[in-house]
């Protein structure tokens, strides 16, 4: 696997280097030790639509630790953010989610009360929701959205709400936070929109924050400042941190643990490092040969993802990856594979194990070697070399 890592090094980002630790959390390096936030089991979300059923996640099951930064990975439509809201309780009235566990601190999400659920949202746990130009109403000051959340879960004064908000939007790196608080959310860039809906995440200082394709619709430079500022709140503040996305080049340096999800399911789960060094399922290893290398130097065309994903109204029976699969089988379309654990952090979901594949990338490559050799020869016998 010599070529997939140089190419997880080329693509790992700037701060962390292949092998060198990620720098630990506030909370873990007071208390040496680190909690369970979140445990969630065998969670399944279906929407009834039209009398169709819409199975968006499939049985799927995730941790966060204290301190952590989960980097839940997927193309659009895998159900990334179902899965998200589904742990919210965000999901509109056709949606009917079950769970073998959905625990958050100990405490039993599947049994709570909608006004018991609905107490944690923001204080305990809070989402950033996509798309920070549609996300904040056009209608209310950037004062009026933070304040609303600071007076709700916080029973703040009003002056009190008030000063909070622009210190929450100075923490984020919002210059003149106080006049701020007076403008409308079409004064605002794109990128400071962003920020806004980070502070008003963190307005509660709650222990979990769920960040949905927090860089979506920004370029590239204001990209990495989010990104930045969401591993300088995790460091500063101690929370623990789910981040979904579809692009595995700009989390490779922010998680410390990454979830492959692809038609409802959790393909693959491991360490950042394993994910990036020793990727087990095929459709990881896709999404890393899609990642574009520009530091490398070296001129290669990228490996698009031939075909389209299933839709989640008409599974297909076996694995959902394998007719766009270069190393499906017969037997892949015949059952959905069971989970093969390598490590005790590192498991996916195919009936072949890392080295079979290995073996056949091996092959293939051997393969298109002799095909160009056979080529070459006959091109010089032609030409009368």
């Amino acid at each position: 696997m010599k070529e997939m890592k140089e190419k997880a090094a080329a693509g790992r980002g700037q701060e962390n280097k292949p092998g060198q630790a990620q720098d630990e959390p506030k909370g873990r390096k007071e208390t040496g030790i680190s909690r369970r936030l979140l445990t969630v089991e065998n969670l399944e979300t279906t929407f009834q639509i039209h009398k169709t059923s819409v199975y968006a996640v499939r049985g799927a099951s995730i941790h966060v630790d204290d301190g952590d930064i989960l980097a839940v990975v997927g193309e659009s439509g895998s159900g990334k953010s179902v899965l998200m809201k589904s742990i919210m309780g965000l999901l509109p009235e056709n949606a009917e989610t079950r769970a073998d566990c959905l625990q958050y601190m100990g405490k039993d999400l599947l049994t709570l009360s909608d006004g018991e659920r609905n107490k944690m949202k923001g204080k305990e746990f809070a989402m950033i929701f996509q798309d920070p130009m549609t996300a904040l109403n056009p209608l209310k000051t950037i004062g009026s959205h933070l304040t609303e959340v600071l007076r709700r879960h916080r029973g703040l004064g009003k002056k009190e709400a008030r000063d909070e908000a622009a210190r929450a939007l100075k923490k984020v790196g919002i210059p003149s936070p106080e006049s701020r608080l007076s403008q409308y959310p079409h004064e605002f860039s794109g990128g400071m929109r962003q920020r806004v809906l980070i502070a008003m995440a963190l307005c509660c200082k709650p222990a979990l924050l769920i960040a949905d394709e927090p860089t979506t619709a920004l370029d590239v430079t204001i990209q990495a400042q989010i990104l930045e500022l969401v591993k300088q709140l995790r460091d500063e503040e101690g929370m623990s941190i789910v981040l979904i996305t579809h692009d595995l080049g700009i989390v490779a340096s922010l998680s410390n643990r990454i979830s492959v999800m692809y038609g409802g399911l959790i393909m693959e789960e491991g360490l950042t490092d394993e994910i990036f060094y020793h990727p087990k399922h095929p459709y990881t290893r896709a999404l890393l040969h899609a990642i574009p290398q520009p530091a490398t130097g070296v001129k290669e065309r990228l490996e698009a993802i031939p075909g389209m994903a299933p839709s989640l109204m008409d599974l297909p029976k076996g694995c959902p990856f394998a007719q766009r699969c270069k190393y499906a089988c017969a037997d892949c379309e015949k059952q959905l594979p069971k989970y093969r654990q390598y490590t005790d952090t590192q498991r996916a979901m195919c009936i072949f194990t890392g080295e079979e594949l290995d073996e056949k990338d091996w092959g293939a490559g051997r393969e298109s070697w002799q095909a160009a050799s056979e080529s070459s020869r006959k091109e010089g016998i032609r030409d009368g070399r």
